[in-house]
């Protein structure tokens, strides 16, 4: 049976160039873009993309972590832990796979397409975490490496934001006693134009509660005002 909608399709190997990406092994790609509806319709469809699915799960949690671990010196475990966890969430994911507009050349069955099955979350996500793995066994995790990182530097300080605003809790902590607004202050800059840390403290009254650094200003405040929060017995940790 052939597919009506192939014409409707971008090529594996169309996206494979508007990606940047060079698969020595093209079948892995299609394979990333197969969807179990396209398996059960047309008989020529060898494998659907769940275990690459499988494959890039594992991939992205230590790519993601490792970033994480890397762009976030100034904060503990627990909160890597939680910055890890919202990053390789499947809604943060169909984000990824939608900003690569990767919904155009999934190959799926009559059904699933006319669902709206290239818009869904669950199955952007699920299919980005496929191409994760196809560029995994193609190149390695080098490959991994270059192709992810940009994009979760791009979500940086959006999720810092989304994760705590320790600034909107000491602010309000500080206006609830009747200490005015916090006072953040640059105290050292350090390291490369490319990888600059800013050094900061938070003020009430003039009294430095905090201590924090980052890579950018917006990082170290947050890192600061995470610091007077546990100094001041706000928060554990």
């Amino acid at each position: 049976m052939s597919n009506p909608n192939a014409r409707d399709v971008e090529s594996a190997q169309d996206l494979s160039r508007r990606l940047g990406l060079s698969f020595s092994n093209l079948a892995l790609l299609v394979r990333a873009l197969t969807h179990r509806s396209f398996v059960n319709e047309y008989s020529q469809a060898v494998e659907d993309n769940e275990r690459l699915e499988f494959l890039g799960d594992a991939v992205l949690d230590f790519i993601v972590g490792a970033w994480v671990y890397n762009r976030f010196p100034e904060m503990p475990e627990g909160v890597l832990t939680k910055i890890r966890s919202a990053l390789v969430r499947n809604d943060h994911l169909a984000k990824f796979a939608r900003k690569l507009d990767l919904g155009r050349a999934l190959r799926l069955g009559r059904g699933e397409s006319a669902s709206g099955g290239k818009n869904r979350d669950n199955l952007l996500g699920s299919a980005f975490e496929a191409l994760i793995g196809a560029i995994y066994l193609d190149a390695g995790l080098g490959a991994v490496n270059d192709f992810v990182n940009p994009m979760l530097e791009e979500l940086r300080e959006s999720i810092i934001h989304e994760m705590h605003d320790h600034k909107s809790e000491l602010q309000e902590w500080t206006q609830g006693q009747k200490l005015g607004s916090p006072r953040y202050r640059v105290v050292g800059v350090a390291g490369p134009d490319h990888a600059v840390v800013f050094e900061m403290v938070v003020e009430v009254l003039g009294e430095i509660k905090g201590r924090g650094s980052g890579s950018s200003k917006s990082a170290a405040e947050h890192a600061a005002a995470h610091d007077a929060l546990k100094n001041l017995g706000l928060i554990d940790n």
